[in-house]
């Protein structure tokens, strides 16, 4: 695809991408009925690896926790199911859970497809996303006694955990 037939949004998400690392959409439902997320486009060449999603946090926290990952891979970091992440939330660790292949879909990373699909010629094969745990009990979506709340902010796009 030639460069004058992208649109402004395309044009801005490859700028981001040259400038910064990555670009980050952040997506909300303005009825409340769905949690907001954002994730990244540009980690697939920017780091060589997978890109990341995070659910039900304000944009900032997102924009923060987004480029921060980045800032650790950039640093060696290796992302992986289960690795354990410092740095992103005050306090708190967060965690990266491998996403179901059947959820890297349009829904969740549309943008991040059109980039993957524009650079390699395919759709996304691999994510992550950065769980976080409640403020008060540090408790993940996964443990027994997780806030209600905690869970419903974070739509799981990963496989359960296996006891």
């Amino acid at each position: 695809m030639s460069a004058d037939k992208l649109t402004n949004y395309e044009s801005d998400i490859l700028a981001n991408i040259g400038k910064a690392g990555c670009f980050i959409p952040y997506v909300f439902d303005p009825d409340g009925i769905d949690p907001s997320f954002g994730y990244s486009v540009g980690f697939t060449t920017t780091v060589a690896q997978p890109e990341v999603i995070t659910f039900g946090l304000p944009s900032d926290i997102v924009f923060h926790m987004i480029n921060e990952t980045l800032k650790q891979c950039r640093e060696g970091l290796r992302l992986h199911d289960w690795c354990e992440i410092n740095g992103l939330l005050e306090g708190h660790r967060c965690i990266l859970r491998s996403v179901r292949a059947g959820a890297i879909e349009r829904e969740f990373f549309s943008s991040a497809n059109w980039y993957h699909k524009r650079t390699f010629g395919s759709l996304l094969g691999a994510a992550f996303q950065i769980v976080w745990p409640g403020t008060i009990n540090k408790l993940f979506p996964w443990d027994e006694g997780c806030a209600i709340d905690v869970i419903q902010a974070q739509p799981a796009l990963y496989a359960p955990r296996l006891h």
